[in-house]
């Protein structure tokens, strides 16, 4: 079986790591007639065109931008960022091989036997956030009177973009997609048009405690879905370096542990190669990886500077309240 940790330790670039894993992966899935492997092989090849093919995301990026710049009109006194990644390559490779498990896990569960090559290979269509966007708010304590929380405070303003975002994006040529999230999960203040876009996890927190608006847009110009996350600061310190990172990271390992006792190996081999390659993956030493632009001292120190394990950036805009001590 092949594995991405095949391919860490030689010092090669993440594009090329990208197209040896992608290739022969295909030669292996095509040698053995192995449809999910296949897949596999197109999904990474998806990845590929994202870091070789960058007009599309100058274009996006610019039409997003137009967003910030209304921002910085609508909400002066308001401190924000808008950050752009594409997804690591590490993270994807979890995220694919998770998809693999859940989806295999549930539906024994449900029928009591193994779903075909064919029904694991339909189901793996469910990427949206290979390019992801985020929009951090902040407001100044300056702004706020004493007699409001600054939390509410936000969290009204946080609304306010939610509610703007889909209607703006949408005449620059993105089209807002249906979240399939259960509508009573999602906060009344959205407006009622653009409610089941959203997935509203500030209205309703994971059991992590992780909060955040998520929407899925697909880019017609660009012809890819891209996710839209809007957060306060105090949202996004919990998900990036509190609780909910650790947490997330804890459950998922033991999620696939627990999914591993229900499934034993050899009953399923594309459960046991997922299985495989997902925690091979999670007990990396990063310290151990040869990778260009890549350097970690341990899991928690790392440099990361080509998109192997923290995304690669596409823009960073910053804009600081410009009224930092006047009254409004």
């Amino acid at each position: 079986m092949i594995t991405l940790n095949d391919y860490l330790y030689s010092g090669d670039t993440v594009l090329k790591i990208l197209l040896r894993y992608s290739s022969d992966l295909r030669a292996e899935a095509i040698g053995t007639h192995n449809s999910v492997d296949l897949a596999h092989s197109n999904f990474l090849i998806q990845i590929i065109e994202l870091l070789e093919h960058t007009d599309f995301l100058t274009s996006q990026s610019q039409r997003i931008k137009e967003f910030y710049l209304y921002m910085t009109q609508a909400y002066p006194f308001l401190a924000f960022t808008f950050k752009g990644r594409i997804k690591s390559l590490i993270r994807a490779e979890e995220k694919f091989n998770g998809y693999i498990l859940e989806y295999i896990y549930n539906y024994y569960k449900e029928h009591g036997t193994y779903p075909s090559e064919a029904q694991i290979k339909n189901n793996l269509n469910c990427f949206r956030d290979l390019i992801a966007y985020r929009i951090v708010i902040s407001l100044p304590l300056c702004h706020v009177p004493e007699e409001e929380e600054l939390e509410a405070q936000e969290i009204r303003i946080l609304y306010e973009i939610a509610n703007a975002l889909p209607g703006f994006l949408e005449v620059r040529g993105f089209t807002p997609e249906l979240s399939g999230y259960p509508d009573e999960y999602n906060s009344p203040v959205l407006g009622e048009n653009i409610r089941s876009y959203y997935r509203d996890y500030v209205y309703t927190p994971r059991l992590s405690g992780y909060r955040s608006m998520h929407i899925t847009l697909y880019d017609n110009q660009a012809r890819c879905f891209t996710e839209m996350q809007l957060r306060t600061k105090d949202m996004d310190d919990y998900a990036e370096i509190g609780e909910a990172n650790h947490f997330g990271y804890e459950k998922s390992q033991e999620e696939n542990r627990s999914k591993r006792d229900i499934i034993p190996k050899g009953e399923c081999r594309i459960f046991d190669e997922a299985y495989e390659r997902l925690i091979m993956l999670q007990e990396l030493d990063l310290s151990e990886i040869k990778v260009n632009m890549f350097k970690a001292y341990n899991n928690h120190l790392i440099n990361d500077g080509c998109g192997l394990f923290r995304g690669r950036q596409i823009l960073p805009f910053e804009h600081l309240s410009r009224f930092q001590n006047d009254e409004i």
